[in-house]
């Protein structure tokens, strides 16, 4: 059997491709997609025997990919939405996997979809309505403990965050930084994609604070920030997520 992996995440799906193996080493893991475009154009080329797909791609929401491209093959959905989107994933008869995926959660979803006997429709048109009938209620506002005082941030401020020693941290268009209880890969769970990017591992830039963008070296994009970014920080574009970056801008 044949499977592929949408998750624009390297580590998520390299976690998840483990998982897979060591549940069913018979199931071919055929490729791993990290954005929207690339998913359209191997679907229209391929047909997997099931898809697992994670909802938010580097490039957009993976419900795109339905709009451009027939998909027909069962799929199994990676996810951190609430409990209203799942409800949509149920009546649709598709199964779903919170995150972090648990291996005996994906185990069960596994046999669920060896267990179909008979093909099923699925009605991606009504997921994504169910989905668009709730405002999703991005972060508005971060609430900022340093010393004895609380500083409320809000995200209009924010000019991007980055990872440095095992910490996140904030800085504001006015330059300054703080400390927050946040991974990246959480924050990008609530911060609203089309204004805030990942460039790289260590790097999440808010729109309004692009300033420059330059050509560098193995295809990537050095990006000029205000205000600047420390100085043991890149703000590089990563060459995997050039393409998407580029996608994003331009929309």
């Amino acid at each position: 059997m044949k499977a592929i992996i949408i998750e624009d995440e390297k580590l998520a799906a390299e976690r998840l491709e483990g998982l897979i193996h060591e549940i069913d080493p018979s199931i071919e893991i055929s490729a791993v997609l990290a954005s929207v475009e690339q998913s359209i154009k191997y679907l229209k080329l391929n047909k997997p025997d099931l898809i697992f797909l994670d909802i938010q791609l580097e490039d957009g929401t993976s419900f795109s990919i339905f709009e451009k491209v027939t998909v027909d093959s069962p799929v199994i959905f990676t996810t951190a939405y609430d409990q209203y989107a799942i409800k949509a994933f149920k009546l649709n008869s598709i199964d779903y996997l919170l995150k972090p995926i648990r291996k005996e959660e994906l185990h069960n979803s596994l046999n669920k979809f060896k267990n179909i006997k008979t093909s099923y429709l699925i009605d991606y048109e009504e997921i994504i309505r169910s989905i668009q009938r709730k405002e999703i209620n991005y972060k508005k506002r971060f609430l900022i403990q340093y010393g004895q005082k609380i500083k409320k941030v809000g995200i209009d401020e924010v000019a991007y965050f980055f990872a440095m020693e095992k910490n996140v941290f904030l800085t504001t268009l006015s330059g300054n930084t703080y400390p927050i209880d946040f991974t990246l890969d959480k924050l990008q769970e609530v911060i609203d994609p089309e204004r805030f990017f990942r460039i790289n591992r260590k790097m999440i830039v808010a729109l309004n604070a692009i300033k420059n963008m330059i050509p560098y070296s193995r295809s990537r994009i050095k990006i000029e920030l205000t205000p600047q970014e420390p100085k043991d920080i890149e703000a590089l574009v990563s060459v995997e997520r050039s393409s998407a970056f580029k996608t994003w801008l331009d929309k």
